[in-house]
C-alpha cells in the first residue's frame, strides 16, 4: 500500500504469526472447536451447517485481509505497540509478546506493548472483572496506561484494538487510521456490516495496512486439511464454532467469526448466499459458493 509506513508489512506480518500462537491458549481456554474432520464431496444440499445455540455458525463478522503481506518483511528495530481495550485478550497477548524472543519467536521478538487504552462497555457487565484484571496487569508490567486514543497515538508505531465491544470498534479505529498507524482489530471486527465497511473504507483511503482475524483460521486442524494433497477438490464443509447471542451485539456478530473464519479458510472466497432457519435453540445456516 502506497503510502504506508516502510516498517506496516513487518508489524502486520508480526501480529497474524501472533494469531496462530493465540489459537492453542485462547482457543482451547474457551473450548472453541475447529473445522469438523468430515469435507464433504458430494451434494451441495448436504453443506448445511447444524448445531445448537451454543454451537452456532455466525456469518455476518469475519473481514479478513492482508494476505498479500509477505512473509520475508521482517524489521530489525523494536515496535511499539499501543493496546485500546483490556477487557478481553489483552492480558494474554500481552504475555505472549513479552515472552517472544530471537530463538522461540522470532517474527515477534521486537514487538512490545508500551501503552494502553483501558476502554470497557458499560452495559457488558460480565466484562468488568476481566477489564480491572487488564488494567492491574498492565500496571504491574509497567505498561503507560492512557486515558484517551489521542494520548497513545503519540507513543506507538502500531495499535492493536482488543476491546471486547465491536460496537466501539469504529471510533476507535479512527484516529489511529487518520495517525497512519498499522492496526489489527480483534473480532468482532464490528457491531454492523457498515462499521465494517467503513473501517476498510478509511483505511484504504488513508493507505494503513488493517488486519482483523479470528484465530481459528489458524488453527493447525484447520490449516492441515488445506494443506492435505489427499483431500482432493472441497465442495463443502461442515463448521461449527461457539456463537451465543448476546443483547447488546445484534444477531451472530458476538462470537460468529470463530464459525466464519474456518468455513472460509476451508472453502476460500465466494459464498453467494445465506440462508438460515432458527427456532428457540437451534441456528441452521447455509451458505451456497458460486462454483459450487
Amino acid at each position: 500500500m502506497s503510502g504506508a509506513p516502510t516498517w506496516a508489512v513487518p508489524v502486520l506480518f508480526r501480529l497474524i504469526w501472533l494469531l496462530g500462537a493465540v489459537e492453542k491458549k485462547i482457543g482451547k481456554d474457551h473450548n472453541i472447536g475447529t473445522v469438523s474432520d468430515n469435507i464433504i464431496k458430494e451434494s451441495m444440499f448436504k453443506l448445511a451447517l447444524r448445531f445448537p445455540r451454543s454451537l452456532v455458525l455466525g456469518f455476518a463478522a469475519g473481514f479478513t485481509g492482508l494476505f498479500w503481506l509477505p512473509v520475508c518483511a521482517i524489521a530489525d528495530s523494536p515496535i511499539r505497540v499501543g493496546v485500546i481495550g483490556l477487557d478481553a485478550h489483552a492480558v494474554a497477548w500481552q504475555k505472549l509478546l513479552a515472552a517472544a524472543d530471537e530463538d522461540s519467536s522470532p517474527a515477534l521478538a521486537s514487538l512490545r506493548i508500551v501503552a494502553a487504552v483501558p476502554a470497557g462497555s458499560e452495559d457488558i457487565p460480565e466484562k468488568k472483572p476481566r477489564l480491572a484484571a487488564g488494567i492491574e496487569h498492565y500496571r504491574s508490567a509497567g505498561i503507560r496506561l492512557c486515558e484517551k486514543i489521542d494520548e497513545l497515538l503519540p507513543l506507538v508505531d502500531a495499535v492493536m484494538i482488543l476491546s471486547a465491544d465491536g460496537r466501539a470498534h469504529l471510533d476507535q479505529a479512527r484516529p489511529v487510521i487518520a495517525n497512519g498507524k498499522p492496526l489489527f482489530i480483534d473480532k468482532p471486527m464490528a457491531a454492523s456490516v457498515e462499521d465494517a465497511r467503513e473501517i476498510f473504507r478509511l483505511a484504504e483511503a488513508q493507505h494503513v495496512p488493517v488486519f482483523s482475524s479470528s484465530s481459528l483460521r489458524f488453527a493447525p486442524k484447520t490449516v492441515a486439511v488445506v494443506r492435505d494433497q489427499t483431500v482432493g477438490s472441497i465442495i463443502g464443509c461442515d463448521a461449527h464454532s461457539p456463537c451465543q447471542t448476546e443483547p447488546h451485539h445484534p444477531d451472530l456478530f458476538w462470537y460468529g467469526i470463530h464459525g466464519v473464519e474456518a468455513l472460509f479458510t476451508i472453502m476460500g472466497p465466494g459464498c453467494d448466499s445465506v440462508s438460515r432457519t432458527k427456532t428457540d435453540d437451534t441456528d441452521f445456516v447455509v451458505g451456497r459458493w458460486r462454483d459450487g
